[in-house]
């Protein structure tokens, strides 16, 4: 496997190309240490990762790749049955390959990258719109899905004509986001785009990508964020810290309202915010349901809720992420089935590649974790 210093000082190369575009964000918080009581690095040092990964987990993640390395579409994509060539599945199962090290066409599965990355570019519609066609129930959760990982492979991009091409789409897929929002009443997105209403499912999906292409230097406006912002704080409830699915209503702390309020927590970091009494209610509320404590059942919502709740807990690091990592690791680690695959409601694709980028945050190698 690649080290982390040279992965990242492949894709910051890559990068260069993109200096001089203006950042509509202004500089980030710093966070608080568990206790509140002082201040410490946005993102966790290497000590965090120490020992995170062991032996067995990484057995489970490479054993969790080869499946899904060896079940992917002639034409790059990923997804089962309904979810056939999903532009979210394929882009998570490439962010999975991501998280161990390896690049477009470099590494052991940088081929598979590739493919994917070709395949998702393909799908890009009229005004930057990308989706599969007949992608049925919320096609905005594929364009930020895709558009996250358009902005997070961009610099790692070798090849100059390909790289031209994800610049150009991920610049007309980051403005499409922009304009949905300046044109939603609401400020956020809802299922596609011109709707007027909006959920913080979607939401999330959205900022998300447009913190990944501020970070590869593409403006953001700060208004944006702000009217993101506010959408998202309106959703949360101040009494117990979960995060309600729209702001008029969706409420309650259960295993939705967990999955949720993961999401919740991570659109403020995205935002730029690390320290409010938002993140810190919403993350206590997630410690209250940590694994073997809580949102254990592995329903519709079980892997959408830890992908976000595990980012949440690597940014705010110190006790909340010594406490939660070892245990969704050892969660996941029991329900992995003989042949290397977890499985859930939505497709089995969805459900390795969303395990996979779990057990590997450590590794710290997608760009959106180094904020």
């Amino acid at each position: 496997m690649q080290t982390r210093r040279w992965f990242l000082s492949r894709s910051v190369a890559g990068m260069v190309g993109t200096a001089g575009l203006c950042l509509g964000v202004s500089g980030d918080e710093t966070l608080p240490n568990h206790e509140g009581t002082e201040p410490q690095d946005r993102v966790p040092d290497g000590s965090a990762s120490k020992g995170m990964i062991t032996t067995r987990t990484d057995q489970a993640i490479q054993r969790g790749l080869l499946w899904l390395n060896a079940r992917r579409d002639r034409d790059g994509s990923f997804g089962t049955g309904q979810y056939r060539g999903n532009v979210a599945i394929s882009s998570l199962a490439a962010m999975a390959m991501m998280c161990a090290g390896n690049q477009p066409n470099r590494g052991p599965y940088g081929r598979l990258i590739l493919d994917s990355l070709r395949y998702v570019l393909s799908k890009e519609q009229q005004g930057g719109y990308i989706v599969q066609p007949n992608s049925g129930h919320g096609p905005m959760y594929g364009h930020g899905f895709a558009t996250l990982f358009l902005s997070e492979v961009y610099g790692m991009v070798h090849d100059p004509q390909l790289r031209d091409e994800v610049r150009e789409k991920l610049h007309r897929a980051v403005k499409l986001i922009l304009t949905s929002q300046k044109n939603n009443r609401q400020g956020a997105w809802r299922y596609s785009p011109g709707t007027q209403d909006a959920d913080l499912s979607v939401t999330i999906c959205q900022i998300m990508a447009l913190r990944s292409a501020r970070n590869s230097g593409i403006l953001i406006p700060k208004s944006a964020v702000d009217r993101c912002t506010n959408y998202v704080k309106a959703c949360q409830d101040r009494m117990e810290g979960w995060f309600r699915y729209q702001k008029q209503g969706g409420g309650g702390g259960g295993a939705p309202g967990f999955a949720r309020t993961a999401a919740g927590v991570c659109a403020l970091n995205a935002a730029g915010i690390y320290n409010s009494p938002e993140v810190k209610a919403g993350l206590n509320f997630l410690l209250r349901n940590k694994p073997g404590n809580g949102f254990g059942r592995p329903d519709i919502h079980y892997f959408y809720g830890h992908y976000y709740a595990v980012q949440a807990m690597w940014t705010a690091g110190g006790t909340y992420w010594h406490e939660w990592y070892p245990a969704i690791r050892d969660e996941l680690l029991s329900r992995q089935n003989p042949d290397g695959s977890w499985i859930d409601q939505i497709c089995g694709h969805y459900a390795m590649a969303m395990a996979c980028i779990i057990l590997q945050v450590p590794n710290n190698f997608l760009p959106i974790l180094q904020k």
